[in-house]
């Protein structure tokens, strides 16, 4: 018996794409399009974007050779020479030259009077810690993608990503240590403050008197939170390991009275009570449907009733950054064996289904590194 997919009749509509997609592919339309004054400039960015999806890759490499090289460091100082830049980045001439060079393609350099300057895209880099944490931490996820067909094929995790977050592939997260639990922690923690600061603009936390953030890391969100607020409380929960971070944090910032920690696993179903707001700040998005269901009936449950969750994360089909859910956090998450990108449709269906009320979207400055979601318990 054939398949319905190959005995049913084609819509108008999908004969008009298949038409659509022939004469894309055909190459003699292709040269036409080239050459023919009111499609050339679409064809000509059509082959670009393509390019750029076959070189994205070295791209991505020029920016981690200037990162490891500090080179945006160097240039912040003023433009120079580029026999002088060479010999501070350790570089024979000729390699110098081509650094720069492809730098300068990509906004991150540019010649100003016969030298060397920073570029608008490597002035954004300097001093930023939280892209420069990620580029650099990227080299592990490149290492997972070498061959990514057999990364579709396998199961997910294994790799390079999966041993650098440990929580997502051991029985018993709780039992990891500080020197497993250092690394991550820290990455989180210098990419936090830009977060920190769209979640703040977004939402007013004046009117709540306690926070409780799940999977707070070192609680420099909690800190960032705090201060802009000195009337809150806070309860950081996470790994034993990672609360104890969080501890000494707190005493270091002065927060003691008013910040405290609590070690756990989330997983387990429960969790601290006396918050009447809980924050999930990049966590959801990293664990999988059980879990992540599991998690949001825990958190349904410590709060009383009227309290409110706070969800913050990228989320998939943000308009103008698709490719940041679909393909970015998509392949990520399977190198790190756990977690999927989710649409804020599909992140409000899970909130309404442990119990939460009245899910909305909040609006943020840069939708690409994070949106806000709340929602009444």
């Amino acid at each position: 018996m054939k398949s319905l997919a190959l005995t049913s009749p084609l819509n108008w509509r999908d004969r008009l794409a298949a038409w659509h997609d022939r004469l894309v592919a055909s190459a003699d339309f292709r040269r036409w399009a080239g050459r023919f004054p009111l499609t050339r400039g679409m064809a000509r960015r059509r082959a670009r974007s393509l390019f750029d999806l076959a070189a994205g890759f070295v791209y991505s490499q020029v920016l981690y050779a200037c990162v490891r090289l500090d080179l945006f460091t160097i240039l912040a100082e003023g433009p120079q020479e580029e026999r002088t830049l060479a010999h501070r980045l350790g570089l024979p001439a000729d390699a110098a030259a081509q650094l720069l060079e492809a730098a300068e393609s990509l906004g991150l350099t540019k010649r100003r009077n016969g030298r060397w300057a920073l570029g608008q895209l490597g002035a954004v880099m300097v001093g930023n810690a939280a892209i420069e944490s990620m580029v650099t931490h990227h080299a592990m996820l490149y290492a997972d993608l070498t061959d990514p067909v057999a990364l579709l094929r396998g199961e997910r995790g294994g790799g390079k990503l999966a041993a650098y977050w440990p929580y997502a592939g051991v029985e018993r997260p709780e039992a990891l240590g500080d020197a497993e639990v250092a690394p991550y922690t820290a990455l989180m923690a210098a990419s936090q403050p830009m977060i920190s600061s769209e979640v703040l603009d977004a939402y007013d936390f004046s009117k709540h008197r306690c926070l409780l953030d799940v999977g707070g890391g070192d609680g420099s969100f909690l800190r960032a939170v705090a201060a802009a607020h000195p009337a809150l409380n806070v309860i950081l929960f996470d790994l034993p390991a990672v609360a104890a971070r969080a501890e000494s944090r707190f005493a270091a910032a002065g927060m003691a009275d008013r910040a405290r920690t609590v070690g756990g696993d989330f997983h387990a179903g429960i969790l601290p009570q006396g918050a009447d707001i809980i924050s999930f700040v990049r966590v959801l998005h990293d664990h999988d449907e059980a879990d992540v269901a599991g998690m949001l009936r825990a958190a349904h449950a410590a709060l009383p009733p009227g309290g409110t969750l706070l969800v913050a994360e990228p989320m998939a089909e943000t308009p103008g950054a698709e490719a940041m859910g679909a393909a970015y956090f998509g392949f990520y998450l399977r190198a790190m064996g756990t977690g999927r990108p989710r649409t804020p449709r599909r992140l409000c269906e899970m909130l309404e289904a442990a119990g939460f009320r009245q899910p909305r979207l909040l609006p943020t400055a840069t939708p690409l590194l994070t949106r806000v979601l709340v929602a009444s318990a």
